[in-house]
């Protein structure tokens, strides 16, 4: 009795969408600082044509809990990534962080051409960059389908 397990179809448009989207999710949170909330000193006036909600509202408790799930979700997020990029094998490795986890206006010719080491063919850089964008989306828990995708 053998076990059958097939890796899944994926749509490449919609699942290198996904990717290309939270590694520029991860490249932002690395790059911009979290700005924590601050609790206002000044009462507020708030209209309520109806009666009592009796529905207490705790600022302090609130901006407490977002100045630190906030960060602490950023930072998981990135781990997270940082972790599958880390398994891939080097020469996707390298592809994933010199184009999409280092700096803005990275340009893809610019990785296969001056990066790589010897250069590589656009062909052979399309075809490593979808290999790591498979494995990353499957590690991620983002990868479309082809079923799902309509």
């Amino acid at each position: 009795m053998q076990m059958g397990f097939e890796l899944p179809e994926l749509d490449r448009k919609k699942t290198q969408e996904a990717v290309e989207s939270a590694l520029e999710k991860y490249r932002i949170f690395k790059m911009v600082a979290f700005e924590e909330r601050e609790g206002s000193l000044t009462a507020g006036y708030t209209e309520r044509a109806h009666g009592p909600t009796n529905v207490t509202s705790d600022q302090t408790a609130q901006i407490a809990i977002h100045n630190v799930d906030v960060p602490a979700a950023r930072r998981a997020f990135c781990i997270k990534l940082e972790r599958v990029v880390a398994k891939l094998h080097p020469k996707e490795r390298l592809l994933i962080e010199e184009r999409y986890m280092k700096d803005d206006y990275v340009y893809d010719w610019t990785v296969y051409q001056q990066i790589f080491n010897p250069p590589i063919s656009g062909g052979t850089y399309q075809k490593i960059r979808w290999k790591a964008f498979y494995k990353l989306a499957l590690a991620l828990d983002i990868a479309v389908e082809k079923g799902e995708a309509e």
